[in-house]
């Protein structure tokens, strides 16, 4: 692919930097700090270490406030500052059942064992715009209040103070037995064994994941997808050829805290460095294929950094699309090379850079075909004369 400098060279290039720069100094308040970022824009934030592959809300954070809140471009910036930090060591294998939920639905079933925990969560409030009151209008109710009645602030925080405190969970409420757990002993899933040993998994930040992969190579390229591909691909997969949809309900969906362990260099044991949020759920899916087991489900998994409950989900029935797909199915494929939001972003991306020379050899390919099918010499259009070679 050969390129040509625009016009100006250097010099525009960096002026254009500047103008970046000079919006972010000049900006009429000040620059969110990184513990705002992270404390306010929390789902930007996961969905960001999610598709950079680095767990640490701080960076992403700093790396939010640099994209101006571009999400995917924030994950290229966090994705590259990876790529230049050292690897100290190897975490040991996490539990998920040694999860700490924050939040716990199951849609399949209304009495699961354990609690239904709701978190923090608007999936069942209206999606209504709050926008909040000019500062003329703050002022002009404040100043027409009538005697003896307190400010909305003020009454809206001493409500939530007289409220009861919410009751403090057990460790069996914050570790609930899975749903998955339940369908197993009614003998109501596929047992798909497991495998005769058990291999590392397979690690797409050193090496890209090609078909035929294993299963650990699909579910990392997911948990690494940018989220609307992910989304898209699998709304599409549970689509029938005539719109009809898969059945498909989901199991246990959590988000909580998991602990991280590393072997420590003299003693050998694991020990605990810290804690990481994640998001899972469970697919389960109805099997009616011809060849398939019709008195039993399927269940797929899902598992990403955050709270990123979409991304976790579509994970889950993929999963099972995946492992249900024909051998012909070119599902695999689009999930190891398409998802990836750095890997097509950038592509669409350098579009954007100059392509002069390029376009002008089409060009010249295609005026070369004409002059062959008219047996005339055509005259070369003015956007493509000499100030173009």
């Amino acid at each position: 692919m050969g390129y040509s400098g625009v016009r100006g060279g250097m010099n525009a290039i960096l002026a254009a930097e500047r103008l970046v720069r000079r919006s972010r100094d000049h900006a009429p308040a000040e620059w969110a700090s990184t513990e705002q970022i992270v404390l306010r824009f929390r789902l930007a934030v996961d969905r960001i270490m999610g598709e950079a592959g680095l767990y640490d809300p701080p960076t992403a954070a700093d790396a939010f406030r640099q994209a101006e809140g571009d999400v995917l471009e924030a994950a290229h910036l966090v994705r590259a500052h990876r790529s230049t930090l050292p690897r100290l060591a190897v975490t040991e294998p996490v539990d998920p059942d040694e999860m700490v939920v924050l939040r716990r639905i199951v849609p399949a079933h209304r009495t699961p064992d354990g609690p239904q925990l709701l978190g923090r969560t608007t999936d069942y409030t209206g999606r209504l715009l709050e926008r909040p009151a000019g500062e003329q209008g703050d002022d002009f109710a404040r100043n027409h209040r009538p005697a003896g009645v307190e400010s909305d602030d003020f009454a809206r925080n001493r409500h939530e103070a007289e409220q009861e405190r919410p009751a403090e969970r057990t460790p069996e409420q914050r570790q609930p037995r899975r749903f998955y757990q339940l369908l197993r002993d009614l003998d109501l899933v596929v047992e798909h064994g497991e495998p005769a040993e058990d291999p590392e998994p397979f690690d797409i930040t050193r090496r890209a994941a090609r078909p035929p992969a294993p299963r650990s190579a699909v579910l990392s390229s997911m948990a690494r997808a940018e989220t609307g591909a992910l989304v898209g691909l699998w709304y599409r997969s549970i689509l029938g050829p005539d719109g009809d949809v898969h059945e498909i309900t989901l199991g246990d969906t959590r988000h909580g805290r998991v602990p991280l362990r590393v072997v420590h260099p003299h003693t050998g044991k694991p020990v605990e460095i810290g804690q990481i949020r994640v998001t899972e759920a469970e697919g389960i899916e109805d099997l009616d294929g011809a060849d398939e087991d019709r008195t039993r489900f399927d269940v797929g998994y899902g598992l990403c950094f955050g709270h990123n409950e979409r991304k976790a989900i579509a994970m889950a029935n993929l999963d099972i699309a995946w492992r249900r797909a024909a051998p012909d199915s070119p599902l695999e494929q689009l999930l190891l090379l398409t998802t990836d939001g750095l890997d097509s972003g950038g592509f669409l991306e350098h579009l954007k850079l100059p392509h002069y020379v390029t376009f002008r050899s089409m060009v010249d390919r295609k005026l070369a075909r004409r002059t062959a099918r008219n047996s005339t010499e055509p005259r070369v259009p003015e956007p493509f004369g000499e100030e173009c070679r």
